[in-house]
């Protein structure tokens, strides 16, 4: 695919008028991990660790619920831009029953392993409790995170970014005032009590926000039958994207237990450093949202060249921006930790480890955003598999080899290479995919979706 650089003007506009409401959205959430992990080091080291033992098993369990949320969602921006608001009303109802059910059985499985968990994953037996403690709030709240991402989700590929970014706004001051007042009292488990909490209110006013204001979305007085076509959908773009996640993060979980035999210092360096490092990859995962949206109603609208127009222009802007955000935290990242922890040695080594990803920062901002703009044109199969071998073989392999050498430093060693191999993993799939075409060639005049 080559971009004409002429006449792109517009296409840039619409692209950073979608993407700057979801960077600030993603600020937002990173804001919150940021404050989480600030509240919690001032506990101390073993604090800090708790949260992070259990941190990769709660991006695995995320991912199913983001999954869930693409499968549904990316099916409205295609209803959108194809002009058939009434389809993309019932995918909202199918998608949120869908949810419903989903998110409930993860919130059960999450109880189920809240105890037993600390110890799987090989933590110490002081950081233990606390770690079982806090995974517990987190199963309580999935149902609600689950709510939140859906409708944000929603309102996204409808066009609608800035309502999401200002209820994330709310839901940061609302964590910062719930976790003053139960950390003091709770600790760890405050942490945890004060994000749920926040979660809760903040699901809530998103659900209404789509579903009783929202223009295109709001619900009517219409007949909405069952329509398996939607779940069959939902399946083919979800189903991949939730073995993915599964698997990716799985793969997260077994890194953690590389790591526990290291220790709380390097439990809690890395937890920080990967808080840290989230502040870098927020624009792409900006740019990604806005790529899904554009692409998936470009498609939608049957206009593969506008849509693979859009893919370019995300993808570029989305690796130009997390080199710059790379370059600064790399300047910045020990003053970045001054604010989280006030333990010396964590700094030292969160800084030591962060610098050597950084180096990965423009290819992993090419993974994300490319992959968000094969997310739109429903091309999640391929990419997933792209994911989980990158992942599994490089990360993991490299991980197994390097760990017990260098200690954390070989971990993150790791990770960089495993996030270079993936951008270019992404980016050739985004040259070769045949989705933008398939649809055109499959899209009836009715009402096509995929």
């Amino acid at each position: 695919m080559k971009l004409n650089l002429q006449g792109i003007k517009p296409q840039i506009g619409q692209v950073w008028k979608l993407s700057l409401p979801a960077i600030l959205t993603q600020i937002t959430t990173i804001a919150m991990q940021y404050i989480d992990s600030a509240m919690v080091g001032a506990l101390g080291a073993n604090a800090s660790a708790a949260i992070g033992l259990v941190s990769s098993s709660t991006w695995l369990l995320n991912g199913v619920t983001y999954a869930v949320s693409a499968g549904f969602s990316v099916q409205v921006a295609h209803h959108i831009g194809g002009e058939n608001e009434k389809k993309a009303r019932d995918v909202v109802r199918h998608g949120l029953v869908t949810a419903a059910l989903t998110s409930g059985l993860l919130c059960l499985l999450g109880l189920l392993m809240s105890g037993p968990l600390p110890g799987w994953l090989g933590g110490d037996p002081a950081i233990r409790r606390d770690s079982s403690a806090y995974f517990l709030m987190f199963a309580f709240m999935l149902p609600f995170s689950q709510l939140n991402s859906l409708n944000s989700s929603f309102l996204q590929c409808a066009g609608d970014m800035v309502t999401p970014s200002i209820l994330n706004a709310v839901m940061c001051v609302l964590d910062v005032v719930f976790n003053s007042i139960f950390i003091p009292r709770f600790g760890v488990l405050g942490a945890g009590m004060g994000t749920t909490l926040a979660c809760v209110v903040v699901s809530l006013l998103m659900a209404w926000r789509c579903c009783f204001c929202n223009k295109q979305l709001k619900f009517r007085r219409e007949k909405c039958s069952f329509d398996s076509d939607i779940l069959k959908k939902a399946m083919k773009i979800g189903a991949p994207l939730a073995v993915q996640e599964i698997a990716m993060n799985s793969a997260m979980v077994a890194a953690t237990r590389i790591i526990a035999p290291l220790g709380a210092v390097s439990i809690a360096a890395n937890s920080f450093a990967v808080t840290a490092e989230s502040l870098c990859y927020m624009p792409g995962y900006g740019i990604g949202s806005a790529a899904t949206t554009l692409v998936g109603r470009s498609v939608g609208a049957g206009d593969v060249k506008l849509a693979k127009r859009y893919s370019i222009i995300c993808t570029a802007m989305g690796a130009a921006f997390m080199t710059l955000t790379g370059l600064l935290m790399m300047v910045f990242c020990p003053f970045v930790f001054m604010l989280l922890t006030p333990d010396p040695a964590v700094r030292i080594l969160a800084a030591q480890v962060l610098r050597i990803e950084l180096l990965a920062e423009p290819l992993f901002g090419i993974s994300i955003v490319a992959a968000g703009a094969l997310r739109g044109a429903g091309d999640t199969f391929v990419p997933s598999l792209m994911n989980l071998g990158s992942i599994w073989v490089v990360r993991i392999g490299l991980a197994l080899l390097l760990v017990g050498r260098l200690g954390l430093p070989g971990m993150w060693i790791a990770m960089a290479t495993e996030l270079c191999v993936r951008g270019l993993l992404m980016l050739y799939r985004l040259r070769t995919s045949k989705h933008y075409e398939r649809f055109q060639r499959d899209a009836k005049p009715a009402d096509s979706s995929l």
